[in-house]
């Protein structure tokens, strides 16, 4: 864990040479206790943001073609990452989802799978919402606005532009055992989170 309180201040120190970064709703946060980070996904800077401006260490969802170089195959779990296969069944990711929160550990999962094409909120992945019904454990919806404009998918370079984090009020589902059950809340389920997300972005005038 030596690493990653490094990384948080790392970022915190020296981020606003790229830009200001303005975090609204760490209240919201619980300081113990399993929660679900659920976040949209505008760059691939995000996970470096939230991590980092976060109040408690957050074990994070990564794809797992990351996990191809040696470098990152070592540095992301010292990061709190574990790998996640896309666009498809990861029987393994649950299982690592649902472990850390026995634990009592906070997990972030981006719930639209990969970062925005255009800045726009995109479609929740079923897998994520069928996670959540699955563990029953509170969600807090996390707001990323400004990171788009920082670094769009597929450019090269950096820009300086202003982030804002809005960290939600947690939203509670019921934990459902049968996979029936969870089906049948799915559209409810996709309704409230992505509500309160764009609410939260609304709020961040994005």
């Amino acid at each position: 864990m030596i690493l990653y309180p490094l990384f948080q201040w790392t970022v915190r120190t020296f981020w606003h040479a790229i830009g200001p970064v303005e975090i609204r709703g760490l209240e919201h946060v619980p300081a113990s206790g399993p929660v679900l980070v659920i976040a949209n996904h505008q760059s691939i800077l995000d996970p470096i943001l939230i991590q980092s401006f976060c109040p408690r260490p957050i074990h994070t969802m990564a794809k797992s073609t990351q996990y191809a170089s040696p470098i990152m195959r070592r540095l992301l779990p010292r990061l709190l990452a574990f790998p996640v296969r896309r666009y498809q069944v990861d029987p393994q990711a649950v299982r690592n989802v649902l472990r850390h929160l026995r634990q009592g550990d906070a997990v972030g999962i981006y719930i639209e799978g990969e970062r925005s094409w255009d800045g726009r909120l995109q479609p929740p992945r079923l897998g994520t919402l069928r996670v959540i019904l699955k563990s029953g454990a509170p969600v807090v919806p996390v707001a990323i606005a400004g990171s788009y404009d920082v670094w769009p998918r597929w450019h090269r370079g950096i820009h300086r532009a202003p982030v804002r984090i809005t960290f939600g009020s947690p939203l509670r589902f019921p934990r459902l055992d049968r996979r029936r059950d969870r089906d049948a809340a799915l559209d409810d389920t996709a309704a409230t989170i992505m509500g309160a997300l764009r609410r939260l972005l609304e709020g961040s005038g994005r």
